[in-house]
């Protein structure tokens, strides 16, 4: 039977990357997927392209200013053209078999809400909506009956080592350690966007791959990770792995370590989420454990990078102070890339954010509605913002 399948964040290196492993189950057994819908920000035409290769029922551009031009792009193909948050919602929640939840950043809690709440299954591309509505998406997923199935390789390699679960005593999830890995503090304060930017691993968007090089990104994964699989922040193990090949383990009461194990690409945990509880094949690389020879492990440095001890305390204080920490992550690395901070800026800003944010009005929210979450998302911004422009005053500016 056809599985259909709604790709939100489509022109991203998430949903490239879907299409990609769409595209190859489909010549290996035609009709495998059938795609229902496609999603972009401000991309059309990179959308427009897609549309015209795979042929949704319906693509959708964020930026409703676009909608004339999309339109104009896609004309005589007999593809509906929406646009705007409101078709965002609308489309997200026509019935699919899955829906990919690839928007980056909190942007695309919304959409995926929507999804939910329509009781379509989500594979879950967007650590951020974990990480800012992480309780109400599962609260909204248990009334519905939907599915969420993680992306993330870490995650993805736990949901396939953890079995039922039973006796499980802590989780480990790897990082490569970014580009900076190596480099001392005094180094990354000079860091650019590009050097922050060029992973030696994993190919990503930039937002991600600047999170990968402050470790945000594990630190948000280290979230996920705790709300995805309701597990005690202390039962989570962050290590440090260069070669990027053992993407998760699960540590039982017996002394038995389960790991999963597989070539630095994300088109493998994007067809183990779109094709569970099948497998789906791929032309992803084999491992070739003897060409590797070794893999290696580290602890975090978190003198070096703060921001898994920072994700830490926001597991301690609550929903609220996760929000804070993702927005006023996503607001530092848009001044980082914009030129407006330096790279060690980052995490001093988003830990100046939680901060203010713990001894502030805010810090009991509780996070159990969009509305909520949008109004810490905005202060978070705000704090960041306050605080870059004080340090840039500071230093005479």
């Amino acid at each position: 039977m056809t599985r259909s399948v709604s790709i939100f964040g489509s022109t991203g290196s998430i949903g490239r990357s879907a299409i990609e492993v769409i595209q190859h189950a489909n010549e290996l057994a035609e009709g495998t997927f059938r795609i229902a819908a496609l999603a972009a920000g401000r991309d059309i035409e990179g959308l427009a392209e897609q549309a015209r290769l795979v042929k949704p029922d319906v693509a959708v551009i964020a930026d409703e200013t676009l909608k004339s031009d999309l339109s104009d792009l896609l004309a005589g193909t007999g593809i509906e053209i929406a646009a705007g948050d409101a078709a965002l919602n609308e489309v997200a929640a026509r019935p699919c078999d899955r829906f990919l939840a690839a928007i980056v950043g909190e942007a695309g809690l919304g959409s995926t809400l929507s999804a939910i709440r329509a009781g379509n299954d989500i594979a879950i591309a967007n650590k951020e909506s974990i990480v800012c509505g992480g309780p109400l998406m599962l609260a909204e997923a248990q009334r519905s009956g939907a599915r969420i199935l993680p992306v993330d390789s870490e995650h993805s390699a736990i949901f396939q080592c953890i079995g039922d679960g039973k006796q499980l005593e802590r989780l480990t999830i790897t990082a490569s350690g970014g580009p900076f890995r190596e480099w001392s503090l005094e180094q990354m304060a000079t860091a650019t966007p590009a050097q922050a930017a060029a992973h030696p691993v994993w190919s990503m968007g930039i937002k991600n791959s600047i999170d990968s090089a402050t470790l945000m990104n594990k630190a948000l994964e280290f979230i996920e990770a705790a709300v995805l699989f309701d597990i005690p922040a202390s039962e989570i193990e962050v290590l440090v792995h260069p070669q990027s090949i053992i993407h998760g383990m699960a540590h039982f009461a017996d002394g038995s370590v389960i790991a999963q194990l597989g070539s630095p690409d994300m088109k493998t945990p994007i067809s183990f989420a779109l094709g569970w509880p099948e497998r789906v094949t791929t032309a992803v690389d084999r491992l070739d454990l003897a060409a590797l020879g070794r893999l290696e492990f580290a602890a975090v440095d978190e003198s070096r990078f703060r921001s898994i001890t920072l994700a830490r305390r926001a597991m301690q204080e609550g929903p609220g102070a996760r929000v804070i920490l993702n927005c006023a992550n996503e607001a530092a690395v848009s001044a980082f890339v914009a030129g407006k901070c330096g790279f060690l800026d980052i995490p001093q800003s988003v830990e100046a954010a939680l901060e203010c944010f713990s001894s502030g009005n805010f810090a009991s929210s509780k996070c159990e509605t969009l509305e909520e979450i949008a109004e810490l998302s905005r202060y978070g911004r705000f704090l960041v913002s306050d605080w870059l422009s004080s340090a840039h005053s500071r230093a005479g500016g």
